[in-house]
């Protein structure tokens, strides 16, 4: 199974200005006390509405977001429609899928990944959509040539309908192209004092034993579009390092982590090092130099314990945000905001005239 992973490989350069709209769909068979159907909506990658098949409810998931309400008459209930019908479309889709790689029982997803960009300094748009099964890209939108691709040969049935339906492959890239974007601007301006902020994080250096790597750990940070790196003489270093995921902390913010491999390095030679925070826009660096006396550890001797530390040496508050922030990246993934490895160009359904989410994903039959 492909895994999704988000390695944001920085030159050095992060636009703090590339703002997206995403959307997730993910339609479940026999997963034990989950809803069959959930629709996650992400401005910036913040949750903004949720819905699934058990509330049977489209509802805002941030404050900013009934600002909606006041502008859009009847918005919330348009958009619990769209999701009711969305929510019949995937559960016939599982089965269909299902017969086409000969399968009966068992527990398996059917996803879509849906939305699009907006550079508010260059004006810039992309857009994207793409859909899954059990992990697996299914089929793809090209934006470029506005056909659909089909990557196994389960889903070629389902891309000869698609690319044959009048109008269809027109209407979705007005979509992401048009009235994606035009929403888009308007959650980053109802959420502006939310979405634009900016946080520094803390940042502290943890080791599990004397022969573990050293991990640098950022947490509390927002945006999410930020560099954590090792460099060693002023250089940044490539190997011998581990990136972590960026996930979600319980309030909003966003921590990261990089390991450092220290052990072929010299005990002389830990003052070349030092681990590296940047965060787009800001141009202050958080430099934090490689020295065991700052070393959180939960073997030996530590440095003098803070307030909020445990009795090991390691920062209670961040080891909860950790296990916080990956219980809520669980819970995510299994949403379908962590989607597949590869990230197409591509959209989804576009016959909606109003709607921030589009109509039903399309019969994969």
């Amino acid at each position: 199974m492909k895994k999704f992973m988000l390695l944001l490989l920085f030159c050095h350069v992060a636009s703090p200005v590339l703002h997206s709209l995403k959307y997730f769909y993910t339609g479940s068979s026999q997963v034990p006390n989950f809803p069959e159907f959930v629709s996650v909506g992400l401005v910036d990658d913040v949750e903004f509405d949720h819905y699934d098949s058990n509330t049977q409810r489209n509802e805002p998931k941030q404050d900013w977001m009934e600002k909606v309400t006041a502008d859009e008459a009847g918005y919330w209930d348009r958009q619990t429609q769209i999701l009711q019908g969305s929510q019949q479309v995937f559960k016939g889709n599982i089965e269909t899928v299902k017969k086409r790689f000969n399968q009966t029982g068992g527990v398996h997803t059917y996803q879509v990944m849906y939305g699009c960009e907006w550079d508010d300094e260059t004006g810039a748009t992309n857009g994207f959509n793409q859909y899954g099964y059990d992990g697996e890209d299914f089929i793809v939108f090209d934006l470029e040539t506005k056909t659909w691709i089909a990557p196994t040969p389960q889903a070629v049935i389902t891309k000869h309908k698609w690319n044959g339906l009048p109008g269809e492959t027109e209407g979705r890239k007005h979509y992401l192209t048009q009235i994606c974007v035009d929403w888009l601007k308007k959650y980053v301006d109802y959420g502006r004092s939310t979405l634009l902020r900016k946080e520094l994080p803390s940042v502290s250096l943890l080791q599990k034993t004397p022969s573990s790597p050293v991990t640098c750990h950022a947490s509390g940070f927002y945006p999410n579009k930020i560099m954590l790196f090792w460099r060693r003489d002023g250089e940044e270093l490539l190997e011998d390092v581990d990136h972590g995921e960026i996930l979600h902390n319980h309030d909003g913010t966003f921590q990261k982590s990089v390991d450092l491999d220290v052990s072929s390095v010299k005990p002389g030679d830990w003052g070349r090092y030092s681990c590296v925070f940047q965060l787009a826009g800001d141009e202050k660096d958080i430099v934090t130099k490689l020295d065991p006396k700052v070393i959180k550890t939960n073997w030996g001797k530590t440095e003098i314990k803070r307030d909020g530390d445990s009795p090991s040496g390691f920062p209670t508050g961040g080891v909860v945000g950790a296990v916080v922030g990956l219980l809520v990246l669980v819970a995510i993934c299994i949403a379908g905001v962590i989607f597949w490895k590869k990230r197409n160009n591509g959209f989804e359904k576009a016959n909606t005239s109003d709607g921030s989410a589009s109509s039903d994903a399309g019969s994969a039959s």
